[in-house]
């Protein structure tokens, strides 16, 4: 549970976020935490800490949207009805520059501001009580600056709070700093660990705005050692899918095994029998969870004995000893070319053989070499070399290394002969007997 947990905290005030993560580290004694989208001291609200593996989804959400209720003070009195319009103003698109306290480099940037609601106005002490929701990264001191700016009066922010971050809300299982050390304590000293699930909630809470992908079991090993997800290994899926829309990966029980970016939509998912499915974005879960299961196949087998009679390379790619049979019949799935191959009809696709055909340019000069023909056929002499390419520029960096290292043994060999020559002889002194 504290290997995949995260925390949807209270952050108090004066305390910085990484103090706060700090804190939360040392008491449930774990190896590593993280946090999502930083708040200033003076700001409390909800801090969405990550522990341990789950560290690996603060990316993804500090891109995420924010609310927040901020009390801005102005400088001079003012209508009621004219703080209104301000605040309506200040929606959409705005130039922002980070204020001076902030921990980041003052550039001029764009922020969107989705939409801002007056709670409240106190016209004696003129505090305006408002509610914003904003992209990832708005500074809402900034935004009480510019409502001055724009009423005329000149303001700034008096109190600000965090009410969302992402799929996080405070009025759902936000806890204080408080509760973490009392879960702790119960479970060190009475082995009681109900408070404690209820403080650390498991990482896929963070996940459920994202469209779903169910995997076989036996796929999951191969994914998290991150390979892409093949049409084989597929299960379910949501409906509403795009290309490169992120997508989050589950096993049948549930957990999250990978972000992944969808290369194929939902229709072309449930009529298509091969192909790729999703690339792999950020593996989540740990890569002996699930127990291996791929290349225990026939033609993996196969491929595997060819390989060893040098029928095939080592990278599995087709060779001049290469058997006509095998090049007849075997269709490289792995995705290199991605899904340009594919076509969607209403009946399952035809899988494309692989022709390998040189059209001399004796024949018919019209005609367009095997490598770049338009028939769908694949091009196999290219991964080749590009795999050639990369073994000779590995063994180069490799020599020039070896270089390197015999001409610095050679230059301090020859450092250690001129000292010894410069040295004094020392004198003998010779004893009588």
């Amino acid at each position: 549970m504290r290997r995949y947990g995260i925390i949807n905290l209270d952050k108090p005030s004066n305390p910085s976020s990484h103090e706060v993560v700090a804190w939360v580290k040392k008491i449930l004694r774990v190896e590593k935490t993280g946090h999502s989208g930083t708040l200033d001291p003076s700001v409390t609200g909800a801090l969405i800490v990550c522990i341990d593996r789950a560290t690996r989804l603060v990316k993804s959400q500090q891109g995420a949207g924010k609310e927040y209720v901020a009390i801005a003070r102005l400088h001079s009195a003012i209508d009621e009805d004219k703080v209104r319009r301000g605040l309506e103003m200040l929606r959409g698109a705005l130039y922002q520059r980070p204020p001076p306290v902030a921990a980041v480099k003052r550039n001029l940037r764009v922020r969107t501001i989705f939409n801002s609601t007056m709670f409240e106005y106190d016209a004696d002490r003129n505090l305006a009580v408002f509610h914003v929701s904003c992209e990832a990264g708005t500074y809402i001191r900034t935004l009480c600056i510019h409502l001055g700016l724009v009423l005329g009066t000149g303001g700034h922010m008096q109190e600000l709070r965090r009410v969302r971050s992402g799929s996080v809300v405070e009025d759902v299982g936000m806890v204080t700093m408080h509760d973490v050390l009392d879960a702790q304590w119960m479970f060190d000293n009475e082995r009681d660990d109900t408070y404690l699930r209820r403080v650390i909630r498991p990482l896929e809470y963070l996940l459920t705005d994202y469209k779903r992908i169910v995997i076989k079991d036996s796929s999951v090993s191969s994914i998290c050692f991150g390979a892409k997800l093949m049409i084989p290994g597929l299960l379910r899926f949501d409906d509403g899918i795009d290309v490169n829309t992120v997508v989050v990966i589950m096993t049948t029980k549930g957990e999250a095994v990978a972000l992944a970016i969808a290369q194929m939509t939902t229709s072309v998912m449930a009529t298509c029998d091969h192909g790729v499915v999703a690339k792999i974005k950020r593996v989540i879960m740990d890569r002996d969870v699930y127990p291996k299961s791929w290349g225990l196949g026939p033609k993996a087998q196969q491929k595997k004995k060819m390989i060893a009679a040098q029928q095939l390379d080592k990278y599995g790619q087709p060779n001049d000893k290469t058997p006509k049979d095998w090049l007849d019949s075997y269709v490289d799935l792995t995705g290199k070319r991605g899904n340009s191959h594919i076509k969607v009809s209403g009946t399952p696709t035809s899988i494309p053989k692989p022709k390998i055909e040189e059209v001399s340019a004796a024949e018919d000069g019209d005609e367009e070499d095997g490598n770049t023909n338009n028939s769908g056929a694949m091009n196999i002499d290219e991964p080749v070399e590009k795999k050639e390419k990369k073994d000779k520029k590995d063994k180069k960096d490799k020599k020039d290394k070896k270089d390197k290292k015999d001409k610095k043994r050679k230059h301090e060999e020859a450092q250690e002969e001129e000292e010894e020559e410069t040295k004094p002889k020392a004198k003998r002194s010779k004893h009588k007997d």
